[in-house]
């Protein structure tokens, strides 16, 4: 695979795990961020597969989900699981900002920008929820 095509792949398993984990999430949410995850869940699934339509276009294969993902840490109750919503944000981030310096066109850097803004936004939208300060980094996708 070329290194472009290695960004697809590897935001693409970052949207997987996320569709994932967002399943587990709304299992442990509190009940009034239902609607909030489901809307969550359905921008990661619309992600993952506009970035596997531009990979298979490429010829590449196309990685499957994996039949499970493994949470950061255990998911028992609403602030365990927003902790974990924001991880997932922090790992899609960080995989739509290696696709963005890996980007070789306008359609992928579209799919890059939108990938770290919605993954951006959400992961501040946890942190605030959580309670903390800062909810954001001035660099969202940065690995510290």
């Amino acid at each position: 695979m070329t290194p472009v095509q290695d960004a697809v792949a590897s935001a693409l398993q970052s949207e997987h795990a996320a569709v994932y984990l967002y399943g587990l999430v709304e299992a442990y949410a509190a009940p009034t961020r239902k609607a909030e995850i489901a809307t969550y869940a359905a921008e990661h699934r619309s992600q993952r597969d506009a970035l596997a339509r531009v990979l298979s276009a490429t010829g590449a294969e196309v990685p499957a989900a994996a039949p499970a993902y493994t949470p950061p840490e255990p998911v028992t109750d609403p602030v365990s699981a927003a902790k974990v919503a924001a991880a997932v944000e922090d790992d899609a981030a960080a995989a739509h900002r290696n696709l963005l310096s890996q980007a070789d066109g306008d359609g992928i850097r579209h799919l890059g920008v939108t990938g770290l803004g919605g993954a951006a936004v959400r992961g501040a939208r946890w942190r605030a929820a959580l309670g903390a300060s800062p909810v954001t980094t001035p660099f969202p996708g940065i690995r510290t």
